[in-house]
């Protein structure tokens, strides 16, 4: 018998090598939720901003914030009296960013004095995904780096990604949620290197 990378001849019979099955599907992406933080850097009086949105939520004794929401984009912005802002419910980054602009340009029209423009930053992006199969979690936990799963406590696999620096709740579905990314293109950089991996190491399963 002699085998090489080629393929394993055994007397006169050849017998090719085995073909690595591709995915039937791509992963299916959404951006579930993005949140910026932005500061103006100078002080706000938000006794002054209820009085003059009313629509507003501030309930300084259970909570030191201030809560602005926008129908467009449909988001919930937290302001602080530093100045200091978070931004929630993005689907995103442009909506997030749009978003603090949109709720800074408010207060001034407003009457608010908000003399800097806001320093946004992206914090954090959540997603969801389906893989197109299913996925042997056990398996999976035994075989790849850097996860945990303890199904008596949760359901799902939790990976942790190095590059990029992401964690990733993986359900014996196929589907997946995603956290800890600031840009997009990580998240999607995330959940194809995953699935490459799984399909790799022969983790996932295809109905036919």
């Amino acid at each position: 018998m002699t085998i090489s990378h080629k393929g394993i001849f055994i007397s006169s019979i050849y017998i090719p090598p085995r073909k690595r099955i591709m995915p039937q599907t791509k992963p299916m992406v959404s951006i579930e939720n993005v949140v910026a933080s932005a500061t103006v850097n100078q002080t706000i009086n938000l006794n002054l901003i209820t009085q003059i949105f009313p629509d507003v939520e501030y309930h300084p004794d259970q909570f030191p914030g201030l809560v602005f929401r926008l129908k467009a984009p449909k988001t919930a912005t937290l302001i602080f009296s530093s100045g200091k802002m978070v931004c929630t419910g993005a689907k995103s980054e442009e909506q997030a960013i749009k978003a603090v602009r949109s709720v800074v340009q408010k207060l001034r029209k407003g009457g608010i004095p908000v003399e800097n423009d806001p320093i946004i930053e992206i914090q954090n992006i959540v997603a969801s995904a389906s893989l197109g199969g299913k996925i042997h979690l056990e398996l999976a936990a035994r075989i790849l780096p850097r996860s945990m799963y303890e199904p008596e406590q949760f359901p799902g696999l939790i990976h942790r990604m190095l590059d990029p620096k992401t964690v990733i709740l993986l359900f014996a579905s196929g589907k997946l949620v995603c956290t800890g990314a600031k840009k997009e293109t990580e998240v999607y950089r995330a959940v194809t290197n995953l699935h490459t991996l799984l399909e790799e190491k022969n983790l996932m399963i295809y109905e036919s």
